[in-house]
């Protein structure tokens, strides 16, 4: 017989067991008042070992009857959605995908539930683990059919958006709605992360909004595993660490239609120990990846995508990024894509100090953008010290003009509250020229020692407003040690005056009245310092600067006991640092007066240095 020779493993069922009459007619008697054979339809429908030749079978039904379907057969349309058809054979996934089209197109009223319904497939479904008499839930991370149900996913979701234009407009409050948790675990975190990245492909629309939230998320992981803990965590654990890792290439962009998901990675021994740090290490690696695919066409930068990225990024750098203290990764998405290329690291200097230098800007950002620019020139490896002497003069300049608006005024004394931008800006230059004053100095010693000069540092340190005395201790005393090197300040008298004195720090009480602080309060916050992340820290070190003691410097504090290899290992600026000897250089006894007296006295600002084109 014909039936026996049939591949009963490779073939539809013959026919199908169901019970009732057609939707269609179903759907007629509910209107009459019978609702029996209505809620035997969604009996069946929900059956966890429902077949896909039944499944096949019943979309194909509603399909042909979709008109049909009102706001009155919710129901109904809920469980139809819930199918377990994603991942499932073409046949079915198609039929599907005929299905939601039809139906949002009919009924633009269930446009939302079919949203919901695909980006509830965005992250592994959850299973049980039984441990003894304890039932755990987490995620199926490892499920292997994880990438063809995300493709299928996305397939549905452009099918919709070219079906219903305004569908953009419902995704975005969906999306944030079911972000996961940020204490999940970080596969899935990850998944869901990789498939919004992956709707900017086909939505570009969306692109910022996107980046925003899922930045938003990834602050509220950084500022919530502080740099201490996260030292502290690795530190106990160097002798054993080790474990899986995720390979930070997890997207492939060479066709934009094609935007698959590698979840079979390489073990790696790269993993955080700190919980909060692993899922934020996670996340960068993502996102870093992301950046670099989205702005490298076969490996050659495409300057127009990277422009309209960076304008992206930089939006929402200036929306949640910049007013958010104490983060210490999540900045390193903006300073990844400047070191692309040199125009993209000066058009993000420009912004920093267009934001510092207007009055229309709250006090607490002005401080944040003077303290970016001047971790930015310290750390960023690509940038040329022309860029930084630039960068230098224009705040510099400021700094003077500052002095002069208030040496001869009624508030010219030392107040954070009313001089915070001031004492930031400072700290800022004080913080770059640590870092940088090689870089100046070398290669013609007697130019760059003249430019040193020009920049007249000594009015800025010595003004009443007394900038050294808020600064923090360890930026303080290496400038003083550096300057006094090279003959160009002479800080000593003003920090030993400082210590010996106590003197107060005055601050305006609620009452008007003069109170003191006895402790450091310029709120300071260095956004480049070292990168602590291990896997996502392979893509920033070799566009970082660590800190590099110089021969003639010792250490007043023993070294911190990191991990070899990391990129604080050789980073101890801020362990109080002193330079050896009384070694003076570059200037002759006479001259550390006569510079104070030439025509560059204030720091004159340069012609814009971001005239050049990217």
């Amino acid at each position: 017989m014909e039936v026996e020779n049939r591949d009963f493993l490779n073939s539809p069922p013959l026919k199908t067991v169901r019970f009732g009459g057609s939707i269609a007619s179903t759907l007629l008697k509910l209107k009459q008042g019978d609702r029996s054979g209505y809620e035997l339809i969604k009996h069946q429908l929900s059956d966890p070992d429902i077949k896909e030749a039944q499944i096949i079978n019943w979309l194909q039904e509603l399909r042909s009857c979709v008109a049909q379907l009102g706001k009155d057969h919710e129901q109904l349309i809920y469980v139809v959605l819930r199918l377990p058809c994603f991942g499932r054979s073409q046949a079915v996934v198609e039929e599907y995908l005929a299905f939601l089209s039809n139906l949002v197109s009919a009924q633009t009223v269930y446009l939302r539930p079919c949203l919901k319904t695909i980006i509830s497939n965005f992250t592994p479904k959850r299973i049980r683990i039984q441990e003894g008499n304890v039932g755990i839930s987490d995620s199926d991370d490892e499920d292997e059919n994880l990438p063809r149900i995300f493709d299928q996913c996305h397939q549905a979701l452009q099918m919709i958006v070219k079906y219903v234009p305004s569908t953009s407009r419902f995704l975005m409050p969906i999306l944030s709605e079911s972000f996961p948790f940020v204490q999940k675990s970080s596969g899935t975190l990850e998944c869901y992360v990789h498939n919004l990245l992956r709707m900017t492909v086909y939505v570009p629309a969306l692109r910022r909004d996107l980046l925003e939230l899922i930045i938003s998320k990834m602050l509220a992981l950084d500022v919530s595993a502080p740099r201490s803990e996260i030292e502290e965590a690795e530190g106990a654990a160097e002798s054993d660490a080790g474990g899986e890792s995720r390979d930070d290439c997890l997207f492939n962009m060479d066709e934009e239609e094609d935007f698959p998901l590698d979840l079979s990675r390489p073990v790696d021994e790269a993993e955080m120990t700190h919980p909060v740090a692993e899922r934020l290490d996670t996340l960068m690696t993502v996102l870093l990846a992301y950046i670099r695919d989205i702005c490298h066409v076969d490996g050659t930068l495409d300057i127009e995508k990277t422009k309209a990225l960076y304008k992206d990024l930089l939006c929402v750098f200036d929306k949640v990024v910049l007013p958010t203290h104490a983060s210490c990764h999540v900045q390193f998405l903006v300073f990844y894509l400047c070191s692309f290329r040199l125009g993209f690291a000066e058009a993000f200097l420009d912004h920093l100090w267009k934001q510092f230098q207007s009055p229309s800007q709250p006090p607490v950002l002005r401080q944040a953008a003077a303290g970016y620019m001047g971790s930015f020139m310290a750390r960023a490896k690509f940038l040329p010290v022309s860029t930084v002497k630039a960068c230098l003069d224009l705040l510099v300049h400021w700094l003077h003009l500052y002095i002069d608006s208030q040496d001869s005024g009624s508030k010219a004394f030392c107040d954070v509250n009313l001089h915070s931008p001031f004492y930031t800006a400072c700290q800022a230059v004080f913080y770059t020229l640590i870092f940088r004053h090689s870089a100046i100095l070398e290669g013609n010693m007697k130019k760059g020692l003249a430019y040193l000069q020009g920049l007249n540092l000594e009015r800025i340190v010595m003004c009443h407003l007394n900038p050294l005395r808020v600064c923090l201790p360890a930026v303080t005393n290496m400038f003083a040690a550096i300057t006094r090197k090279y003959q160009l300040v002479f800080c000593y008298t003003i920090i030993e005056r400082n210590s010996r004195h106590l003197l107060p720090v005055v601050r305006s009480s609620v009452g008007g009245s003069s109170v003191s602080a006895d402790v450091n309060p310029l709120d300071t916050f260095f956004p480049f310092d070292p990168y602590l992340l291990k896997r996502s820290g392979k893509v920033i070190e070799p566009v970082y600067q660590v800190w590099e003691e110089p021969s003639d410097c010792m250490m007043d504090v023993p070294k911190k006991n990191v991990k070899k290899g990391s990129m604080e290992d050789e980073d101890d600026f801020l362990h109080g640092e002193t330079l050896k000897g009384d070694t003076n250089m570059g200037m002759t006894p006479g001259s550390y007066e006569s510079h104070l007296h030439s025509p560059r006295s204030v720091g004159s600002p340069p012609i814009s240095f971001l005239q050049r084109p990217f």
